[in-house]
């Protein structure tokens, strides 16, 4: 009985985590302020990514507008072409501690080919970003999400909860999930969302369950190679020429006899050559063999009783063929006539 309710307090106890991370309808976090960090900071943090070669041109002419995107925030940058880095790094007047991420996450978008006006979108404090490695995908539905894919990664950008349901979607899509399910589950949400009385409830009930059907199964097959035992010692090398002819005699043979031992194989090879082509051609003039002939079974005598037969005979001589004659005819209509006087 104590396990039972140990385990329905642990029932209670848990929560959902998406609970957990929605954040209040018409809740506005209050933005931070020199007034809430007086004093600054104490140490200096720095951030720094590489770029692709072929970014460097766009980022030479963008790099004022970045400069000044992370001036307002008491942030200074630096663009080495050489090694093809970007550096941020806090100065002395920065008060906002979380600036520095946001900084180090602006530069990671507009490595990965994110545009600067999507990029500096990072410094909104309801926006966040996330770089997601995949090999390939196509999202940007329902998420109110800017989606990039660039090489073997994703960059995302937009609210939280977004970005939760995107990084869910690209990776159960590298997962063999196809993300028509994922995406139909968000279009349920999003009309649940609608409602305010549906809004409160529990939605497991509406969103649909998609059973994983494994039916690749691997090919074995036909011929299965064995291994052989590992030896350390090299294979034996084949017997050469010289030692065949050694084996057998051959090699102390002068080479008269030789031409006669050769000239005699090939000779029996040739016999043994013209008689497989004869009788492969005797083969059409053999006669198929003749399917066995059927007996015929005996007839079954049978006794015949000619005095039944020459009655039968008689009765059908009897018999008058074509319609009866006048006389029978008087006969009959004056037998009826009696039957009726009676």
């Amino acid at each position: 009985m104590a396990a039972a309710t140990g385990g329905k307090k642990r029932r209670k106890d848990e929560v959902d985590e998406s609970e957990l991370l929605t954040v209040p309808e018409g809740w506005k976090e209050a933005p931070f302020t020199k007034e809430d960090n007086v004093h600054g900071l104490l140490e200096e943090s720095s951030f720094a990514t590489l770029f692709p070669k072929y970014r460097e041109a766009y980022l030479k002419e963008c790099w004022p507008l970045v400069q000044n995107a992370l001036s307002d925030h008491h942030i200074t940058g630096t663009l080495d072409l050489i090694e093809g880095s970007v550096t941020v790094s806090t100065s002395r007047k920065t008060f906002d501690p979380y600036s520095i991420v946001k900084a180090r996450d602006f530069i990671k978008l507009l490595a990965r080919s994110v545009p600067f006006e999507q990029a500096v979108r990072i410094f909104q404090d309801d926006v966040a970003c996330d770089i997601i490695k995949i090999g390939s995908l196509a999202l940007e539905l329902l998420t109110n999400c800017y989606i990039m894919v660039q090489g073997n990664t994703v960059s995302a950008l937009g609210p939280y909860s977004g970005l939760k349901e995107a990084r869910k979607v690209v990776i159960d899509t590298m997962k063999n999930i196809h993300p028509i399910y994922n995406i139909k589950t968000l279009m349920i949400k999003r009309e649940l969302a609608k409602d305010e009385e549906l809004r409160i409830q529990n939605w497991e009930r509406f969103l649909p369950t998609f059973k994983s059907k494994n039916l690749s199964k691997r090919k074995v097959p036909k011929k299965r190679r064995i291994k052989k035992e590992y030896t350390p010692f090299p294979p034996p090398q084949p017997e050469s020429k010289v030692d065949q002819e050694l084996a057998t005699g051959e090699y102390f043979l002068k080479e008269k006899d030789k031409r006669k031992i050769k000239l005699h194989e090939t000779k029996a090879k040739g016999a043994e050559a013209t008689a497989r082509r004869k009788e492969e051609r005797n083969k059409a003039f053999i006669p198929p063999k003749e399917k066995p002939m059927v007996k015929a079974k005996k007839a079954v005598e049978t006794k015949v009783d000619i005095q039944v037969l020459k009655e039968k005979v008689k009765a059908a001589k009897k018999k008058k063929l074509g319609a009866p004659a006048a006389e029978e005819v008087a006969q009959k209509m004056a037998q009826r006539e009696k039957k009726k006087n009676k």
